[in-house]
């Protein structure tokens, strides 16, 4: 069932690609929706049949390398379930938003079919070569879709340094998976073996080495500083759909990576330095919060906020290696609050990212100054971009509050100065949203020269569904979240436990 779920996207792209090319543009989004549905319906009864105190669920084991330790092993538990389904909703969402691309279609869909297999296949993989695998090919995937659909020559510019900056961070991590592999006893690169044996334990300054190999890989990912420099190019740059895959999945496999690899693989590391992953957590949180205040372009000012974001989930999983001064709960609910703020981020920031592609697509910019008074013209797109942008502040009733929540309170015992640090980035935050709200849609009507006489476009049925329907999940997890704590929470104790060993 769950390679099913894995690679049936890929399977629909291999058939597209043998298909005539004489077929219609609109057949291949049809053909692409119709996949995506169908793969969050084959999520939702995942998700049906999950046993919440079941641990590792669904599982698979084949023989791939065994020479070299390395086999086909795939399995779902509360910290990887939520992600898949973050990513069929995700990859719907953009399917239906890109119903008006004219571009090279057959090749566009193809490639997000292959980045949705590459995305879910990371978050089922309990093999460190396996996980790398998929890491490795988000980067290729989203490099020919910055290259490809991006916004000329600053994006293959774009696309470059995102490929080698985040193709280093790979390398680093592939360094790290060696080192465990190394001190297993059999060598072996399965994670539910990994942990079980806990290869590291005692080993002092290897184990620290091997930390620092993972962690810089992971944080390049997700990014935090000072690791983040070739996020906001790679987003200003890249197709609007390309932007939201970009922040809502790929930025979710470094966060994703700490919590399955690096903390229950490396635990004594893990608590021996986590005051400052949690230091480096809180700085990301103001430090992205603070540029993004800065910047007159709508878009990047969105990419600055996935630091921002991105900085809680880092402060949280430091928290929850912090054992003096604080109890099991409280790792526990930081962990917690961790996943449920990667949900978070990629829903309400993938809609934000999806109406900025709006906005560029009816004035050919990004510059908010160039914008006035669009709750006039626009009442639609003003009305679900205020939404968006009060969802992202982490107001009480959306998805945002109840992971920031979580976060805050269970880091607030072990973290307290970087938790109270942290706590500014929402004022910032709160500020940074507020101001590009007035700047855009209030005040006297203005638009940019290159806007037709007949003024801007309001948001078209494709882009309200698929910026709506990302909103209403983050709408129901804010108002009745239990649906979603129930499985991550016991994952989470299980992860804290595996931690304190």
């Amino acid at each position: 069932m769950l390679s099913v779920v894995t690679f049936w996207p890929l399977l629909v792209c291999a058939v597209l690609l043998l298909l005539p090319r004489t077929l219609p543009d609109r057949a291949y989004h049809r053909i692409w929706i119709g996949t995506a549905a169908a793969e969050l319906a084959l999520v939702v009864a995942l998700w049906a049949g999950f046993d919440t105190g079941g641990g590792t669920q669904y599982e698979q084991r084949a023989r791939w390398i065994p020479g070299a330790g390395v086999g086909y092993h795939v399995g779902v538990d509360g910290l990887s379930l939520p992600l898949v389904a973050l990513t069929s909703l995700l990859f719907l969402a953009v399917a239906v938003f890109s119903a008006r691309e004219r571009r090279r279609v057959r090749s566009y869909v193809c490639l997000f079919l292959f980045l949705q297999t590459v995305g879910t296949g990371l978050f089922v993989a309990l093999d460190l070569i396996l996980f790398f695998v998929y890491f490795d090919l988000s980067i290729v995937g989203m490099f020919f879709v910055i290259a490809g659909w991006g916004h000329g020559e600053r994006a293959r510019a774009a696309a470059v340094t995102f490929f080698l900056y985040t193709f280093l961070g790979s390398l680093a991590l592939l360094l790290g998976f060696i080192g465990l592999y190394l001190a297993a006893d059999p060598h072996t690169f399965d994670i539910v073996d990994l942990t079980r044996a806990n290869p590291l334990a005692g080993r002092g300054t290897y184990a620290g080495l091997v930390l620092l190999a993972i962690g810089a890989g992971l944080a390049v990912k997700t990014p935090t500083v000072p690791f983040h420099t070739w996020l906001p190019p790679a987003h200003t740059e890249a197709p609007a759909a390309g932007s939201a895959i970009l922040a809502g999945v790929l930025l979710k496999m470094g966060t994703y990576g700490f919590v399955r690899i690096a903390m229950p693989l490396l635990p004594g590391s893990w608590r021996r330095y986590a005051l400052a992953i949690a230091v480096v957590g809180a700085v990301s949180v103001v430090y992205g919060a603070l540029v993004a205040l800065a910047q007159t372009d709508f878009k990047r000012m969105i990419a600055y906020t996935s630091v921002n974001h991105m900085g809680y989930v880092v402060l949280a999983v430091g928290a929850a290696g912090t054992l003096a001064g604080t109890d099991a709960q409280a790792r526990s609910l930081a962990v917690t609050g961790a996943v449920t703020q990667m949900v978070s981020h990629g829903l309400i920031t993938g809609a934000l990212f999806l109406l900025a592609g709006v906005l560029h697509d009816r004035g050919r910019t990004y510059a908010m100054d160039a914008y006035s008074g669009l709750a006039a013209h626009t009442p639609r797109f003003a009305a679900v971009t205020a939404v968006a942008a009060f969802a992202a502040l982490g107001i009480p009733g959306f998805s945002g509050f109840i992971a920031e929540f979580q976060i805050l309170t269970g880091s607030l015992a072990s973290q307290a100065v970087a938790t109270a640090v942290a706590l500014t980035g929402i004022l910032i935050t709160a500020a940074l949203f507020l101001t590009a709200l007035r700047r855009m849609f209030f005040g006297a009507p203005r638009l940019p020269g290159t806007v037709p006489t007949g003024g801007l476009a309001d948001l078209r049925a494709t882009e309200t569904w698929s910026t709506g329907l990302l909103l209403a999940v983050a709408l129901v997890i804010g108002v009745a979240p239990r649906w979603l704590l129930d499985v991550v929470e016991p994952a989470g104790r299980t992860l804290t436990g595996l931690v304190a060993r």
